[in-house]
């Protein structure tokens, strides 16, 4: 089954280092077979904390998930904007639809 990164963005202090991490983590969680369903884009919120932004990922399968985010190069390319963002981030398995 599918899964899915989903990241809330609570706090974004520097958009030059939330570039960064993006021009390097894209290509990144490619190459483990994610494909973008939300970047950014608007926003209506109704409750819970305020909302920036909102990254959703999608890919093959929970442990390529898993395995994108514990890779070296994907934390590395997270290191670029680690101080300067606060975001849940989690990722969750999708349902069988068929």
């Amino acid at each position: 089954m599918k899964a899915y990164w989903i990241s809330l963005y609570t706090e974004i202090k520097d958009q030059d280092n939330l570039r960064k991490y993006g021009e390097s983590a894209v290509p990144i969680i490619k190459r483990f077979g994610g494909k973008p369903v939300v970047r950014g884009g608007k926003l209506k919120d109704y409750s819970g904390d305020k909302i920036l932004r909102t990254v959703i990922w999608e890919f093959p399968s929970y442990n390529e998930a898993i395995s994108c985010h514990e890779s070296k190069d994907y934390l590395k390319a997270w290191s670029y904007a680690e101080q300067t963002t606060k975001r849940h981030m989690f990722i969750v398995e999708g349902i069988n639809t068929e």
